[in-house]
């Protein structure tokens, strides 16, 4: 096990959290950063006696390590030199952790309701409810799907079924000359 020294804090820059401590046997100054003073219940000042174990770095010159301010106490709580960001981090994680668990429920809510809905309804058995289902499918995708792109003229229609989609559900469209809501006439629907 290390040795114990002991001497006096003789420039501390708070800012930068490190100062330099005068050896009680008069040796050099020995380096101390903050991160060596864990738990205690207060920050350094000049005059404070250190207790400390003696740490020589790769560059030949001597650090403090394990150190306590003479007299001063340990604190149980979180060091009070913990920068806000981690307090504020731990607590945006958990706000975003259960926003997710929230979402997950929620999701989860629906859809075992979708899904109980959707097994449980008009008593059909399974092997009834399966071809329905497999009906109801191919139904789906053989319904062209069309959407309102800002096309407008029947020349830019590919079948009567589409300009009757647009011209019952788009704006604008130009495709009833005539007004009888019988859209491309001459073209597709006549």
């Amino acid at each position: 096990m290390n040795n114990i020294f002991k001497g006096k804090l003789n420039r501390w820059n708070d800012d930068k959290g490190f100062g330099f401590i005068i050896p009680e046997n008069g040796n050099n100054e020995v380096f101390i950063h903050i991160s060596a003073l864990k738990n205690m219940s207060r920050r350094p000042v000049v005059g404070d006696v250190i207790l400390y174990q003696l740490h020589v770095g790769n560059d030949g010159k001597n650090k403090a390590i394990n150190a306590k301010i003479d007299g001063v106490s340990f604190t149980k709580t979180r060091s009070p030199y913990r920068n806000d960001k981690v307090k504020h981090n731990g607590v945006t994680q958990i706000i975003f952790i259960a926003v997710l668990v929230f979402v997950g429920l929620f999701a989860y809510k629906k859809f075992t309701a979708a899904n109980h809905l959707s097994n449980e309804s008009y008593g059909l058995g399974d092997s009834i409810r399966g071809i329905v289902q497999g009906v109801t499918r191919n139904v789906e995708k053989s319904k062209p799907s069309y959407e309102c792109d800002g096309r407008t003229y029947c020349s830019q229609m590919t079948s009567c079924e589409e300009a009757e989609f647009f011209i019952t559900h788009c704006p604008d469209t130009k495709m009833d000359g005539d007004n009888d809501d019988e859209p491309c006439e001459s073209q597709w629907c006549g």
